[in-house]
């Protein structure tokens, strides 16, 4: 047990030690340049001590304080029953948008950018074809995603 107290002793100690003079110099041009050794020109600073930050206190028990206003079990069932509804819509049109944006995609793969050049050969462009099925893969992925968030909130709140 003892050395555990000399541990911390050896350790908090040179913290009082850690500090450094600290100098100011500004050249011709108004550069301001900081420093722990002087240089020609250079002004000590006089810093304060930072004040110490003290441990917080543990927290204490998370009740409910007695004066905090309650609600009846039939207005929070409504309230409950209401944010379903509202889950579900919502879920309802990401499910739309989920089906639109997957034909989207479908239907950028199958329809490639293309292109004439000079000659008036259609050849594909690739870089932008690619772009463009990325973009629409986030899509599809973003609903995916949404979906499954809102499916994990409405069974939160059953």
């Amino acid at each position: 047990m003892k050395q555990r107290y000399l541990f911390v002793l050896l350790c908090a100690g040179p913290i009082g030690w850690a500090q450094a003079e600290i100098y100011k110099n500004v050249d011709a041009d108004g550069h301001v340049t900081y420093s722990s050794t002087p240089a020609k020109g250079s002004s000590k600073l006089n810093l304060e001590r930072l004040p110490v930050m003290s441990v917080p206190a543990r927290a204490r028990n998370n009740a409910t304080p007695s004066d905090f206003p309650r609600i009846d079990s039939g207005t929070q069932r409504s309230r409950d029953n209401t944010r379903r509804k509202i889950l579900g819509d919502e879920l309802a049109t990401e499910e739309k948008l989920l089906a639109e944006a997957r034909l989207n995609l479908k239907y950028g793969i199958e329809n490639p950018e293309i292109y004439r050049d000079k000659d008036g050969n259609t050849l594909r462009n690739v870089p932008q074809h690619e772009e463009k099925i990325n973009v629409l893969q986030r899509q599809v992925t973003l609903h995916e995603k949404n979906i499954e968030a809102l499916k994990a909130e409405l069974l939160k709140s059953k």
